[in-house]
């Protein structure tokens, strides 16, 4: 073999490793890149999630047991946040928002509830109805009155208590009452549907025209009875962020969670309707 063959040789052995070498430089380097670009995407993407601080919500009385459960589902995602929870009739709620009460997200039991918020333009973000619920008239534990429809509850003698007309539960079953030609005067009007279910719960009242939902919390305390009137009077419920919202990021993570599949989940468990 002659020299200048050997030093060719010789040559292009050492470019091989040479270049070997930078392609697995080039490929440590880019791989190393790639990753670095991935986890600074990845903790972005969690930082833009992160979230605290404590979320303020009103909400219609007839979500009191479904959005307790959620505010738990929500601190568990989110530490270092609390979630509290102002229950009652929707028209009232409505009226200590646009009085200036600090709250971060509404949930009303109607439209036409949601709408004095967003006439006062008090809200941040169109409503939106993520859930629909179904009147039904509850009774006290075994039905002893035999209440099986609308026109039952006009008996004499039968004291019956409705939700006040200004409320969602209360507007509904006038509308009930109404489509019926049936007319009722009530032992008492009450402020909000839980209202309403406690006097039968105490066995104050006969019977009370409330929510689905409400029958289903009070478990044994009460019977059940639905009525075909009630298919024309279901109230859409809407939810929206409040304008001046005091944890503006915390309370949209709260209503994403509520719109979510784990939300409705919730929320059907608990008799209300899809949206």
């Amino acid at each position: 073999m002659t020299r200048y063959t050997r030093r060719t040789r010789r040559t292009l052995q050492v470019t091989g490793v040479g270049v070997a070498a930078l392609l697995a430089l080039s490929a440590c380097s880019s791989g190393s890149d790639s990753s670095s670009k991935k986890d600074s995407s990845s903790a972005s993407k969690n930082s833009a999630k992160k979230v605290t601080g404590t979320v303020t919500v009103f909400a219609a009385a007839s979500l009191k047991e479904s959005f307790t459960t959620l505010g738990k589902d929500f601190e568990k995602a989110h530490p270092g946040t609390k979630v509290t929870f102002s229950f009652g009739g929707s028209d009232t709620l409505a009226a200590s928002i646009t009085g200036g009460a600090p709250a971060d997200v509404f949930a009303a039991a109607s439209p036409k509830t949601m709408a004095i918020v967003t006439d006062k333009k008090d809200a941040a973000t169109a409503p939106s109805t993520f859930v629909r619920n179904q009147l039904e008239i509850a009774t006290l534990p075994g039905n002893p009155d035999n209440v099986s429809s609308l026109k039952d509850l006009t008996k004499s003698g039968l004291k019956v208590v409705l939700c006040d007309k200004t409320v969602p539960c209360g507007a509904a079953a006038q509308k009930a009452l109404d489509a019926s030609k049936l007319k009722l005067t009530p032992a008492s009007y009450e402020q909000d549907v839980k209202s309403a279910l406690t006097k039968v719960e105490l066995k104050e009242a006969d019977a009370a025209v409330v929510y689905k939902t409400d029958v289903k919390a009070a478990g044994g305390k009460v019977d059940g009875v639905e009525f075909p009137e009630s298919a024309n009077a279901i109230n859409d419920y809407p939810i929206a962020l409040l304008k001046d919202a005091p944890n503006a990021a915390a309370a949209k993570e709260f209503i994403a969670l509520v719109q979510s599949a784990e939300g409705q989940k919730v929320l059907t468990a608990a008799g209300f309707l899809k949206p």
